[in-house]
């Protein structure tokens, strides 16, 4: 029972620094095999189809996943989808349909597994199923989004150097083991229920996410800024890359801003679990998404100098995971049980899904009205979702301090 949060963090940092190497070997071997560009990245596009409607499929098995048995099962069918595409390079036989195989198994597995790992976490804290006195769910959860940003620095360089020193499908295989020797460690993680709910079957109905966002405005708040967020990432990503086409310098401005982006987001998730328990809650994620919108409006007038670009993305790269850690602190104090699970899924569901639906929709954009006004734009968009995070907040507790309201609004515990 001591080691069950650290064994979730380290699985977490695992399979991640796995996922990150995939994303490497994969567009590798799709290409190789079928000598086709389009099909490099047809696993993740695929993978984000079983993302964006797990509410709609997903929403009984959700409150199965309880434990590090469920998680466990959920975790050797995620093995089973990384396996497809190297044995189906075994025998010459990768093409589209292999490959969307793959994208749709993994992705169900992952969009499962993200909520689901965060509300043990938070269970499991509740639970006290650790020392006295040790760490909150807040604290456990900033460390997982630490182990997560760290596999974003080495992991890339590693898969490349691997995939030299061996080959894509060799790290491909090796991603499979490791998911499921992860899935071997993840069945010592105990149910964190108490004995008679742990007993009871979770039945046909579950927690509505919607119910969940109306009954609790703050979380609702900061969904709606993370979704804003996500749908603005390809200002960032996009916007850097095709600017510094424009300015004459290719690939030197996304090169600098990510390096920023990145260095800052890691070394502050270094600090956060210290400090989380000792920030305001909704204060803390209005001034995140605030510094990341300012951050956004800023780079393209640093451009094309690189030492500027690369500061004012480090400076918002320093605030999105305080506001990462701050939403995942109210999801883990404001819920319990299968509200808890719908509202990591919504979280999750809304934040990457924005970020796919960006990045779709993204390049367009910029086409059309170009690269400079759309970094200003989101910019700005992500300001305005961090003012309106607050008026939601604020009819919210209204609407709360109703009397004919003030009940239906708890939700109820499970």
């Amino acid at each position: 029972m001591r080691r069950s949060l650290p064994t979730l963090t380290v699985i977490t940092f695992v399979t991640w620094t796995g996922t990150r190497m995939t994303a490497v070997a994969l567009p590798l071997v799709a290409l190789a095999e079928t000598g086709d560009a389009w099909t490099t990245g047809l696993v993740g596009g695929v993978s984000g189809i079983p993302l964006l409607t797990v509410g709609w499929w997903g929403r009984r098995l959700r409150d199965r996943l309880v434990s590090g048995h469920a998680l466990a099962r959920v975790m050797i069918v995620q093995a089973a989808g990384l396996a497809v595409v190297p044995l189906a390079a075994a025998i010459a036989q990768v093409d589209a349909v292999a490959l969307c195989i793959s994208g749709v198994v993994t992705g169900a597995a992952g969009a499962l597994l993200g909520p689901a790992q965060r509300s043990l976490v938070s269970d499991l804290a509740d639970a006290r199923a650790i020392p006295e006195g040790a760490s909150s769910a807040a604290r456990w959860l900033a460390l997982q989004d630490l182990a997560h940003r760290t596999s974003m620095i080495f992991a890339p360089t590693l898969a490349a150097w691997l995939v030299v020193a061996t080959s894509a499908e060799a790290l491909l295989w090796c991603e499979t083991v490791v998911v499921l020797a992860a899935a071997v460690a993840m069945r010592s993680v105990p149910d964190a229920r108490a004995p008679a709910e742990a007993t009871d079957d979770p039945g046909p109905s579950s927690a509505s996410a919607t119910a969940v966002l109306r009954a609790q405005p703050e979380i609702a708040a900061g969904v709606f800024m993370a979704g804003v967020g996500g749908v603005c990432w390809f200002g960032f990503s996009l916007g850097l890359t095709i600017l510094g086409v424009e300015q004459g310098v290719p690939g030197e401005l996304i090169a600098a801003g990510m390096s920023g982006y990145g260095t800052t987001s890691v070394c502050t998730s270094v600090f956060i679990p210290v400090f989380v328990d000792r920030l305001p809650r909704m204060p803390t994620l209005v001034v995140s998404w605030i510094m990341l919108g300012l951050a956004f409006v800023a780079v393209p007038w640093a451009a094309p100098n690189l030492l500027m670009v690369a500061a004012v993305a480090a400076a918002g790269g320093a605030a999105v995971p305080w506001g990462i850690a701050m939403l995942n602190a109210l999801i883990s104090e404001q819920t319990t049980g299968a509200q808890r699970r719908a509202a990591f899924t919504i979280e999750t569901v809304v934040h990457s899904g924005g970020v796919s639906v960006g990045l779709l929709l993204g390049g367009a954009v910029i086409g059309w009205v170009g690269a400079m006004p759309v970094l200003v734009v989101t910019g700005i968009a992500q300001i305005a979702a961090a003012a309106t995070g607050i008026i939601i907040v604020r009819l919210g507790r209204r609407r709360a301090k109703s009397p004919n309201r003030a009940t239906s609004q708890r939700p109820t515990p499970s």
